[in-house]
């Protein structure tokens, strides 16, 4: 799934950058922050959590974790933010936990050093420790390690789908069959677009990273089932991705599903995970309770 052919020329690397800033293409991006920020803040005093825990040594190293009252075996979604691998926190996506946890399924936000501090093949590491440290500790908060499932929005989507291949690249002590499935919502499955774009001048991708980090270049044997989504309104390369990554999953003999949010673009579509009545949300919690894919 290389899409290095989107930006051969100036037009197409234009037409590229366009797609990928989604934060000019969208000028209300802000109220969402905001109004994410706000009600994390709510859902933090109305919600049990222990906060800033640490998984490793690293400053952005920490880790929010929502348990399930009384529950000695819950279901746990570890999930990981957007923002270009650049910008944003788990602090921000607190809104997701209540209605999860309301369910029965406990929630954990993670950290990770951003760029430029540190390259993407170390945030890669970074959330595939956090998880190792969750497969490994999870029974001290109530969690079932055998039902540890990743999710996240953007890049958060990328790190996401990287944690659910057991045969990584990137080693980090994460032990096979660890993640139970996955969700990727918005997600990047080529870092070649990346590369090309006007984000390299943070990333500084190497072609290397592209092949090694890219989860559309390194499709595993075996792997949990995957649910992908995105919104109907999003930019072409979102859309584009998901289908020709889900194709390639599919085709290797992964199980794994594909939604089109309608009317949903790339900052409308998270809220959608705190929406019990929207299907992305119902599908998550099919996934987590039942092992269920459409």
């Amino acid at each position: 799934m290389a899409e290095s052919g989107t930006a051969n020329g100036a037009g197409d690397r234009d037409r590229l950058n366009a797609d990928l800033n989604v934060c000019a293409r969208w000028p209300e991006h802000a109220a969402y922050f905001s109004r994410w920020h706000r009600d994390s803040q709510v859902a933090r005093t109305r919600t049990r959590v222990m906060q800033d825990l640490g998984y490793g040594r690293w400053r952005g190293e920490r880790m929010d974790v929502f348990p399930v009252a009384g529950a000695r075996a819950a279901p746990v979604v570890v999930f990981l933010h957007g923002g270009a691998w650049q910008a944003r926190d788990k602090s921000d996506v607190a809104f997701l936990a209540p209605p999860l946890v309301a369910r029965g399924i406990g929630f954990v936000a993670v950290n990770y050093d951003l760029a430029p501090r540190v390259r993407i093949r170390h945030m890669v590491h970074q959330v595939r420790r956090a998880v190792s440290v969750l497969h490994a500790q999870g029974s001290r908060w109530g969690f079932d390690s055998q039902r540890i499932f990743v999710a996240g929005h953007e890049a958060g989507g990328h790190l996401a789908v990287n944690a659910l291949n057991p045969s990584s690249p990137v080693d980090s002590g994460l032990p096979p069959g660890a993640v139970a499935g996955g969700l990727s919502l918005s997600g990047i499955y080529d870092l070649d677009p990346i590369r090309l774009s006007y984000q390299q001048a943070t990333l500084d991708l190497t072609e290397d990273d592209v092949h090694a980090l890219s989860p559309a270049r390194n499709l595993p044997e075996s792997a949990g089932p995957l649910l992908l989504a995105v919104g109907a309104d999003e930019t072409d390369v979102f859309r584009r991705q998901q289908a020709a990554f889900l194709a390639a999953w599919q085709a290797a003999g992964l199980r794994g599903h594909g939604m089109e949010l309608t009317g949903r673009h790339h900052f409308d579509a998270l809220d959608a995970l705190a929406e019990p009545e929207h299907p992305l949300f119902q599908a998550l919690v099919d996934l987590v309770a039942h092992d269920s894919i459409a």
